[in-house]
């Protein structure tokens, strides 16, 4: 069920923990939903995301004919066609490589450590010709952290393997199917690049997009010598292959970002 609204439920069940409640319903039953908004003034975001993630679809925003020509049609696929219900990813980190780690992003879809075995709990859906990126900023061992250490952490292991910088878990079922499979694959530490310059252009354009992201809400994360220059250059030299203008459509929100703040300053 694909839900196009301006966010204003008035008609029907309105109250928000009944709508939340009756789109799980609906969704143990094969009914899956997603949701996309238009218009301002009532328009509730933070509904709208929590809707379509208990009815296993996608949420999105619309206001331009060009975002409307991605979503409804380069990317309607995606949320037609879901190929992986539930799939949730753990990593772990090698302590001898790595000495501390977040997770940037996804914070209304983090999940406790034992539910990853648990197929009870709901997780994300991935549909045709989709891709996830699971962005994590690290600290390597042996350099200065953000924090301090724990006095009672545990020390680096030395059985940890030779040369993995980390372990990856994938869980995942067939649609419809209430058991999950399990994928799972070492990361080798020399995997890495020398500095971001030399990353691959696809880790690049995630860090420029993250970056964005952490700048417009204030993130305490992110360095103030690291701004608006310096997300707009990675952009535009990430921006590769551009078939279809939406990453120079990005490099424009930047844009828009950075004259936008800089007036209000």
């Amino acid at each position: 069920m694909v839900l196009l609204t301006d966010g204003d439920f008035n008609v029907g069940i309105a109250d928000p923990a009944k709508l939340k409640d009756f789109v799980a319903d609906k969704r143990k039953t094969g009914i899956y939903l997603s949701v996309y908004g238009f218009g301002r003034g009532n328009y509730n975001d933070v509904m709208m995301q929590t809707l379509a993630q208990n009815g296993n679809g996608t949420a999105a925003y619309i206001d331009t004919f060009e975002e409307a020509r991605k979503l409804l049609r380069d990317d309607f696929s995606g949320s037609l066609f879901p190929i992986a219900d539930d799939v949730k990813i753990q990593i772990e980190f090698n302590p001898a490589v790595v000495s501390e780690y977040r997770l940037i992003g996804y914070e209304t879809r983090m999940l406790a450590r034992e539910d990853f075995n648990n197929d009870q709990v709901d997780a994300g859906e991935v549909g045709s010709g989709v891709s996830v990126t699971a962005l994590y900023e690290i600290t390597p061992a042996g350099a200065a952290p953000s924090s301090d250490p724990l006095r009672y952490g545990a020390p680096a292991s030395a059985a940890s393997p030779a040369g993995e910088m980390a372990f990856l878990k994938v869980r995942w079922k067939a649609p419809g199917a209430t058991t999950s499979q399990l994928m799972q694959q070492a990361i080798p530490a020399g995997n890495t690049a020398r500095d971001l310059a030399t990353a691959p252009e696809a880790t690049r354009w995630a860090v420029a997009v993250a970056a964005f992201g952490q700048k417009l809400r204030g993130d305490p994360w992110l360095l103030d010598s690291f701004g608006w220059d310096q997300i707009l250059s990675l952009a535009q030299d990430a921006r590769g292959r551009d078939e279809f203008g939406l990453r120079a459509e990005f490099v424009q929100l930047v844009r828009a970002a950075k004259d936008g703040r800089r007036q209000n300053e």
